[in-house]
């Protein structure tokens, strides 16, 4: 396959008017009340619904379960991401895990019957699904999984525990998918396959919700499961693969969570941008001192250079690039968009001075929640360890 050159992955008119239809969007439904939601840790269902009613969570799925079908690609949910993210970090990471860890596991994976099933519902955003990886001590490492589940009869046996996982113990969750441990392999590795456990199976429990730094408008709890019994057709995929598939899912998450720090990068430059050429000292606007206009000149920098590397990726995914091209254009975009957004809101806040300390400046909220993007979806540390294998280092 030739080289991805520049215009190969620029934007489409289609995307810009589907980028300007979502940004309506969030402006008039999210962007008001984000604030509050984030003051109460309030999750906004009815919100959800109408980015469902957009169809924003059906962008990569088919028409035949209420997708978008040809009119959707990888691309127009990084768009989407992007744009909801730019006003509202919380709503960026629900629709990104909903699609990703929710809706593109049970679609890659999914028997038909699974499918018909369960995604009719998810791709409307009338239901939530999520994915349980991460254990107490089990995340970047996870073949460390200690969840396990037995077969007894034609069932599979839950027992074990999962941390951080969005999206999977709201009103509307219907699903978790949950890595677990089946087996044994013959060279004495854990056998890893992935079983989908539907919301309100006995001996399911999401925990109370985590009280986090940010995101507090997310939906995110600890799950546990004792003598969980589901039964055995809910097996997602191949027996074993769930370690592979759960790889192949998160090299797309990483490239989405890129454009959510997109977003987060765009909102930093807009509101410095429009404080600097207000906020008076002096005798004049803080923008026309070189101290501050520079820092914010960074940020456009950085900005470019996310959105590039955040839709070169996207363009690989939709062009069925080379699996392996595509997973180092990944782990780039990932290490460089994510560590860009944690610069950029702590620029941002510094060209706010002592009212970027302040709640009641969203600069403030897109500072809290800018950390996480270094360490969910693969920590920034994972990146350089698959950045280095693909140039061929033997890195361990």
């Amino acid at each position: 396959m030739a080289d991805m050159t520049t215009t190969a992955f620029e934007l489409s008119r289609e995307h810009e008017e589907f980028r300007a239809s979502v940004r309506e969007f969030a402006a008039a439904e999210i962007a008001p009340h984000a604030a509050q939601w984030d003051r109460d840790h309030h999750f906004p269902i009815d919100v959800v619904r109408k980015m469902g009613a957009l169809g924003l969570f059906g962008l990569t799925s088919p028409e035949e379960y209420g997708g978008a079908g040809e009119d959707g690609d990888f691309t127009s949910l990084c768009v989407a991401i992007e744009e909801i993210g730019r006003v509202d970090q919380s709503m960026g990471i629900t629709l990104q895990a909903a699609v990703g860890l929710g809706i593109n596991p049970v679609l890659t994976y999914g028997t038909e019957d699974q499918k018909k099933q369960w995604l009719p519902a998810l791709v409307a955003g009338e239901e939530l699904a999520g994915f349980g990886l991460t254990e107490p001590g089990a995340g970047s490492d996870a073949g460390a999984t200690r969840t396990k589940a037995v077969l007894d009869g034609g069932e599979w046996v839950v027992d074990g525990s999962k941390q951080f996982i969005t999206n999977s113990g709201s009103e509307i969750t219907s699903l978790v998918t949950v890595t677990a441990r089946t087996g044994t392999r013959e060279d004495g590795r854990p056998e890893i396959s992935t079983i989908m456990v539907p919301a309100g199976t006995p001996g399911f429990t999401a925990e109370k919700a985590y009280d986090k730094l940010g995101w507090h408008a997310s939906d995110t709890h600890p799950l546990s499961f004792q003598s969980c019994r589901v039964p055995a057709e809910n097996l997602l995929g191949e027996r074993g693969r769930g370690y592979a598939q759960f790889l192949a899912t998160l090299d797309d998450g990483r490239v989405a969570i890129s454009a959510l720090s997109v977003g987060c990068i765009q909102a930093c430059l807009d509101m410095s941008v429009e404080y600097a050429g207000e906020r008076q000292t002096f005798g004049g606007p803080i923008g026309r001192k070189q101290g501050v206009a520079f820092q914010i000149a960074d940020l456009e920098v950085m900005l470019h250079a996310s959105r590039m590397l955040t839709y070169r990726a996207a363009a690989l995914k939709d062009a069925g690039a080379p699996y392996q091209e595509f997973k180092q254009a990944a782990a780039v975009a990932k290490l460089y968009t994510t560590e860009s957004a944690v610069t950029a809101t702590r620029i941002a806040t510094q060209v706010f001075g002592g009212y970027g300390f302040m709640e009641e400046y969203p600069v403030a909220r897109f500072y809290r929640d800018a950390k996480v993007l270094e360490i969910g979806e693969g920590t920034s540390e994972v990146q350089r360890m698959l950045i280095a294998r693909g140039l061929g280092l033997p890195v361990e």
